[in-house]
């Protein structure tokens, strides 16, 4: 049987399910560089031929760890699916001779080398400058049109982005996204390959979206994703995934897949993608790109990550398109034959529809809580009426577990302040849509009040 070396850090699809899919390919050997969620602990020890977890110290040359480590499993192939790890992999997959993300790799990952290859190849996207400095902001914001967004070059998760108003604002928003990104990295969401990635910031222009350009029916964010895959330098997109809108700054509250366009529009938005992963030159991995939606049919590019989309991305697919799409990329990277898709997939093709939702103290207006609750998915599936046909369920693994109070919601953390990820599976996108507005309508007053006396974030449930 082959072997695999799966590198498993934060972020991506739940490992429980990577872990599973790729069992059923092949010999697993973990290399954990973030601790493994208690709730796939077990599964992880069963499926796993072994599991090694470095230290600090021994991931000082993160490439060069995990050539070693490759090596001594006889690996056949390596594969990650977190953003932090990627470039880290792709560099040794090269070493190794092995398949994979390829040299390409940091234009997936640092926001100025994406929007540069982006500029150069003259693909639409917002007026950017790449920031190291305070200074270098401010002459940004001085040469750029407010209203315009700070982030962080190498994050993700929304993690770290500021909305800047106002020339006046620069220093303020400077000083918060470095404070933030220092907190990710302690909390192990930050770059694992690159040394001080946490200084390396771009600001751009804040173009005005319209998703009812673009959606029959209203409640749709104003920007969707195209999940994909690049094999042996091609480009095959799979299908696309709808959002609803963000929470300020640009924080993702949900996906749902598949995205309900038009046979026309979705064709357009296919063809940027392509141009947009084409232009990047990756070779043997999964793609993730969003694109801002605007009036008149207009489009922007916002990233591509040259891995598949988080949270439950993937399921979903698997669920409402039948594709395993973790066991295929694992065949492809042991040289088994694989068919991927034709063309991207529609939600005539599709059996039913799938969303995740990212449980923020926040509620439908966009507004914080207006005191804090106790996490209870019990309470939330008996209290909230959904549609007759709809399933709900948590993420274990992506959540606090029952009894835990819910974090405030901090803009400038995005994901980082989240209580937990639901999925739910419905008839259509649209049923998903609405069951997941009348849940974000419905947490604050179904789950527990936190009592003024209680001081810890855990409460005996």
């Amino acid at each position: 049987m082959s072997t695999v070396l799966l590198v498993h850090a934060k972020g991506g699809p739940p490992l429980g399910h990577v872990l599973s899919r790729t069992a059923a390919r092949a010999d697993v050997h973990l290399l954990a560089l973030s601790a493994l969620p208690a709730a796939v602990a077990g599964s992880a020890a069963r499926l796993c031929a072994s599991g090694t977890a470095p230290d600090n110290a021994g991931r000082c040359d993160l490439v060069s760890l995990i050539v070693s480590r490759a090596q001594e499993v006889g690996a056949d192939a390596v594969i990650t699916f977190s953003e932090y790890a990627v470039v880290a992999v792709a560099e040794a997959c090269e070493k190794l001779g092995l398949p994979g993300a390829g040299a390409a790799a940091a234009l997936a990952r640092d926001k100025r080398l994406m929007r540069g290859t982006w500029q150069r190849s003259g693909l639409p996207q917002p007026a950017f400058r790449p920031v190291a400095t305070e200074a270098d902001l401010q002459a940004a914001v001085n040469s750029l049109s407010c209203p315009l967004l700070l982030k962080a070059a190498w994050s993700a998760g929304s993690t770290a982005h500021q909305i800047i108003a106002s020339p006046g604002d620069a220093s303020a928003a400077w000083a918060r996204s470095r404070h933030v990104m220092a907190e990710s990295a302690r909390l192990g969401y930050a770059e694992l390959h690159v040394a001080e990635a946490d200084a390396d910031f771009v600001v751009e222009e804040i173009v005005s979206g319209s998703a009812a350009d673009w959606f029959d029916e209203p409640g749709w964010g104003d920007y969707l994703s195209v999940e994909g895959v690049v094999a042996d330098g091609v480009f095959h997109p799979v299908c696309l995934s709808g959002r609803m809108p963000t929470i300020e700054p640009f924080t993702e509250r949900a996906g749902i897949t598949p995205a309900p366009l038009s046979p026309d529009a979705q064709d357009r938005v296919v063809d940027l993608a392509r141009r947009a992963v084409d232009a990047l030159g990756l070779r043997d991995c999964g793609t993730h790109t969003e694109i801002k939606l605007g009036p008149d049919g207009s489009m922007w590019l916002i990233e591509t990550a040259a891995r598949f989309g988080g949270a439950m991305t993937v399921p979903q697919i698997e669920d409402v398109f039948a594709l395993d799409l973790v066991g295929m990329l694992v065949d492809h990277l042991l040289g088994r034959p694989v068919a991927w898709p034709e063309q991207a997939l529609t939600p005539a093709q599709a059996r039913g529809a799938a969303g995740s939702l990212v449980v923020l103290a926040v509620d439908g207006r966009g507004e914080a809580w207006q005191d804090r609750r106790i996490w209870d998915f019990p309470v939330v599936t008996s209290d909230v009426p959904l549609s007759p046909d709809s399933e709900l369920s948590v993420v274990a693994e992506s959540s606090l577990p029952d009894g835990h109070v819910v974090p405030v919601y901090d803009p400038a953390a995005g994901a980082n302040t989240m209580a937990a990820l639901c999925l739910l599976s419905a008839a259509d996108p649209r049923t998903v849509l609405r069951d997941f507005e009348t849940l974000v309508d419905a947490l604050p007053r179904v789950l527990p009040r936190v009592l003024p006396a209680t001081q810890s974030e855990e409460v005996p449930a």
